[in-house]
């Protein structure tokens, strides 16, 4: 992997493939879509797939702030030579749109599949819970604990844990539970749609949602796009949140290369 350094001093490491236009892959929580995203990508983009601050090979400077990987986002525009399309799924996606408010035209297009914003009272109030039970057991250093709380925030039933904590992958998901701190402090104090801040969305945007997703997602993407001023909305059938890559390259090579403004 490739290394760059971030403002505070912060290693970010990442793969850069293919030749093209720039794009950068921002990742959510459990990242598993954009590895496989980012070569089918650079058949027509120059990609970056980096390791977002504290996971893979990125090291991380306390304290954290939004800003902070903002700036991350920043040093690899930078890299690709000042400009680049920024896309970003789930909390990721968060991460994204913020990139492309706070850096202007350096990001050169904004797309976002799935940020998990939820307007609904009671998912609000479950999400500001989440956020004080996840700090409380990471202060206590129990990253499977706060691993477990991702999951039943997500919809995964109380007794199936167990079960879960056998999957091969439990360990590399356990590893990375302290940065779901970092993920949640994206998506905000209570996760509902930030239809203010989507409005100073200046760049051409393209949301995106699953035709077989959680309904919710459908509605905030559809409330992220009413806000921003250049956007569109696509909903791709058949697609859960955990999204096809192959499906969701097609769609973003579309937009990468239209004249959308």
């Amino acid at each position: 992997m490739k290394k760059v350094q971030s403002a505070d001093g912060t290693t970010i490491a990442f793969d850069q493939l293919g030749k093209g236009p720039a794009v950068i892959l921002v990742g959510g929580a459990l990242d598993s879509e954009t590895a496989q995203l980012a070569p089918l990508l650079a058949q027509h983009f120059t990609v970056f797939h980096y390791d977002r601050r504290r996971r893979g090979e990125s090291t991380d400077t306390q304290p954290y702030a939004v800003e902070r990987e903002i700036e991350d986002i920043e040093a690899l525009i930078n890299e690709a030579g000042g400009q680049a399309a920024v896309f970003g799924i789930s909390s990721g996606a968060a991460l994204a749109m913020e990139a492309a408010i706070k850096l202007g035209d350096k990001v050169k297009k904004l797309a976002m599949y799935e940020a998990p914003y939820n307007d609904d009272e009671a998912a609000r109030r479950a999400w500001k819970e989440y956020r004080k039970q996840l700090a409380e057991v990471l202060a206590q250093g129990r990253r499977g604990d706060a691993m477990a709380l991702f999951m039943m925030l997500t919809g995964m039933p109380a007794d199936h844990l167990d079960r879960v904590r056998q999957h091969p992958m439990w360990p590399m998901w356990e590893a990375v539970a302290s940065t779901l701190a970092y993920d949640a402090a994206a998506m905000g104090e209570d996760a509902s749609v930030p239809t203010e801040k989507a409005a100073s969305v200046a760049v051409p945007a393209l949301v995106m949602d699953g035709g077989a997703s959680y309904p919710f997602m459908h509605v905030a993407a559809l409330e992220l796009v009413k806000a921003m001023p250049h956007a569109q909305h696509r909903t791709l059938e058949g697609q859960t949140h955990e999204v096809a890559p192959q499906v969701l390259a097609a769609v973003l090579m579309e937009f990468f290369t239209s004249n959308a403004a």
